[in-house]
């Protein structure tokens, strides 16, 4: 198998095109960098691509592998034929190949080991000829032998059809034919191990879908119930008509000697055999489906999250709610740093709000906070109304925003939590967390295990470490689009540069801690282990804000500087120039306006630079923007300074919201009454979709309506198709 052919077709680019990638990955190149700086190369391959090419990659060449091992086993054994070469060597999975592998396969003692062992493998192949012209049962007391274990004809005949069932359930087409027609007519169901018991999973009680619609929250949802001892989960198969096939491939002519013989050793073969591992199979088919398609939307989920923007240069308040232990706050700068921290009672059981309240006086004019970021969770309502009252108290402008809390208490008990703040305790921490992810989310959430975020869907059920590598991959991707402050970012941060390990980010902080901060990327060569390989995969995602050269703070790679510097000339632009566009650009100033408008031919003028089209067209646009973030296009949080209760909410109200989570059927949006509403997908948009995420984006600013409150519940049904 050409196997770069087979993933051009896959992912429908040019075979040239994978190749390069292919060849880039090998020289040991990362993703960010082959999609940012090699377009020349890929033509342009992306992020999401390039990895869909990686992950198939391992897969095919592993596949690979697989083949050469069972051709050498089967070679070894001497039974390798031409045809069964050409067989494995045309096998497209893994599955395919463990079917043609079973009949050599090694075995465990099974029924058809032990006849074999007492003699009767003549007897099977005798009642296999099926020209007999007598009694079976004669010719199977031939096979009486007290010292091997046959007592009678009868046992001689079981073992014999023992020998039978293995042979066809070891038959590769079959096994193909039979799984390929459970998918098609099969279905999938679930029943209660008690009926009387309440649960979530109640509507599975009594369940069945086909298999070929079976959506993956519900298989997920069924595993989950199974695995608690809730459900009892099967496929149904068509198993007549298999059986049918299996008599029909079997019994050649009709023998009414062995032909009920065959019957039974085929309807034996499917029951004890193949039908329960093709269920198995197919459940791990529909489970490893479902997980692929879940791992996808919290990829996108994550990605939108991390790309929230930064509201930066605020003093901020971070508010950890909570009852019996108090409120944790921490009150941090423009920069991130925390000034103060304090614990107050405001709710239950102590209801100290006027206490509470002298106290956030105190904290709001000493430090000009600018704005309070509270946690959505336990006593995030209580904490809110008091918020609330205290601004209409107040004669300053200060709003509040609810984020989202997941994994802020996993970060705060964590090892890197300890060591960022030794001397604050676990609520501290989280208060700190809490503020800063208003801040700059990205810098904040890259601490966190990707998994505890909390913008998926039955994370924890499925394929950890699938799961762990995709998000990472994702957090990979987001933080080298943004890129990262050489001299702020912290070494968590700096761990998701491409050509960045754990070791070099702790030896990147740690020199600048020694010599202060970097003047110039050139500098990072200067860290210990960082060599040139490294520095040319990360360099270009690293930013030096006032640094020598203006063009540290872009996403220029240093070995483009020349290129770059040349154009400038040809532009009429001075290194000064940037650097005023980078300042005035920080304060919403001006911009370069459109050089790309000034260049008349494009492919002359790279060749004359000595770089590729691809590569001038994105010179062109950071000098145009230099040093713009990225995020600067996404929705903004919704800053809040009033409260609603679920029981303020009536049907037909028209509602602002923010998208917090995205699951299969619908979306969750938080419409500032800690409940959040969801918005099935029926309920988007007027044309038909199949997922939420042609509709909407976490972090999206969305006008809803709702259609019903159940308080009881805790339920708010919304539509985004307002009448």
């Amino acid at each position: 198998m050409d196997i770069n052919v087979k993933i051009a077709k896959e992912l429908q680019v040019q075979k040239w095109q994978v190749e390069a990638a292919v060849n880039l990955i090998d020289e040991g190149n990362t993703i960010p960098f082959i999609s940012r700086y090699r377009k020349e190369v890929t033509g342009s391959l992306n992020d999401e691509v390039l990895r869909n090419l990686y992950e198939r990659l391992n897969y095919l060449r592993a596949l690979e592998e697989k083949k050469q091992q069972v051709l050498g086993s089967i070679e070894e054994q001497g039974m390798l034929t031409d045809e069964l070469r050409e067989k494995i060597l045309a096998a497209e999975t893994q599955v395919a190949v463990d079917d043609l592998y079973r009949p050599y396969r090694p075995k465990r003692k099974t029924r058809a080991s032990v006849a074999k062992e007492k003699g009767l493998e003549p007897l099977a192949l005798f009642i296999k000829l099926q020209n007999t012209k007598k009694p079976v049962e004669q010719e199977a007391e031939k096979y009486i032998d007290e010292e091997k274990g046959v007592g009678t004809a009868e046992e001689a005949l079981q073992g014999a059809k023992d020998i039978l069932a293995e042979a066809i359930s070891d038959e590769a087409d079959y096994r193909t034919f039979i799984r390929d027609l459970t998918m098609r007519e099969g279905s999938l169901a679930s029943e209660a191990k008690d009926e009387k018991a309440e649960s979530v999973y109640e509507m599975y009680y009594a369940y069945e879908e086909s298999l070929k619609k079976v959506a993956g929250h519900r298989i997920l949802a069924l595993n989950r119930g199974e695995k608690e001892k809730i459900l009892t989960v099967k496929v149904k198969a068509p198993e007549e008509e298999i059986i049918r096939y299996l008599e029909k491939m079997t019994i050649l002519v009709n023998n009414e000697y062995t032909t009920p013989i065959l019957k039974e050793a085929a309807e034996d073969s499917y029951r004890r055999l193949i039908g329960p591992a093709i269920e198995r199979e197919i459940r791990n088919e529909l489970t490893e489906r479902a997980e692929n398609g879940a791992i996808s939307v919290f990829g996108k989920n994550l990605e939108q999250l991390l790309m929230q923007p930064p509201i930066a240069g605020k003093v901020v308040l971070g508010w950890d709610p909570a009852f019996r232990t108090g409120c944790k706050l921490a009150v941090v700068d423009g920069t991130g740093k925390v000034l103060d921290t304090k614990v107050i009672y405001p709710t239950a059981p102590q209801n100290k709000v006027e206490q509470s309240k002298i106290e956030l006086k105190k904290l709001i004019k000493k430090y000009h906070i600018d704005l309070i970021s509270v946690g959505n969770g336990t006593a995030s309502r209580e904490s809110e109304q008091i918020i609330v009252e205290l601004l209409k108290e107040l004669d300053v402008p200060l709003q509040y925003v609810i984020v989202n809390e997941a994994g802020a208490s996993v970060y705060s008990a964590s090892k890197l939590a300890t060591e960022e703040f030794p001397e604050f305790d676990v609520g501290q921490r989280s208060a700190a967390s809490i503020a800063r992810r208003l801040q700059d989310p990205l810098a904040e959430l890259v601490k966190i295990e990707p998994r505890a975020i909390g913008v998926g869907q039955y994370q924890h059920d499925m394929n950890q470490k699938k799961l762990g590598e995709a998000l990472t991959g994702v957090v990979e991707s987001t933080v080298n689009k943004v890129g990262v402050d050489l001299n702020t970012a912290s070494a968590p941060l700096l761990e998701y540069i491409s050509g960045i390990s754990k070791t070099l980010a702790k030896n990147i902080v740690a020199y600048r801690e020694e010599n202060g901060r970097f003047l110039s990327r050139k500098q990072l060569l200067k860290v210990t282990k960082l060599g040139p390989k490294a520095f040319e995969q990360c360099a270009g995602f690293m930013r030096i804000t006032d640094g020598e050269n203006p063009l540290d703070a872009t996403s220029v790679h240093p070995e483009s500087y020349e290129a770059a510097q040349k154009l400038m000339e040809k532009l009429g632009l001075s290194m000064e120039d940037v650097r005023r566009l980078q300042g005035e650009a920080k304060t919403g100033g001006k911009k370069a306006g459109s050089l790309s408008s000034r260049i008349k031919d494009k492919k002359k003028l790279a060749e004359e630079l000595g770089i590729g089209e691809l590569t001038l067209e994105d010179i062109v646009k950071e000098l145009e923007k230099p040093a713009r973030d990225p995020r600067e296009d996404m929705p903004t949080p919704i800053l809040r300074s009033d409260v609603m209760d679920m029981e303020d909410l009536k049907p037909g109200m028209i509602l602002k919201g923010t998208v917090r989570n995205i699951v299969d059927f619908g979306a969750f949006v938080d419409i500032g009454v800690h409940q959040d509403g969801l918005v099935h997908v029926s309920q988007m948009t007027e044309r038909y979709i199949k997922h939420p995420l042609e509709a909407v984006s976490v972090g999206d600013i969305v006008d809803v309506q709702v259609i019903s409150v159940d308080v009881p519940k805790k339920r708010i049904a919304l539509t985004m198709k307002i009448k």
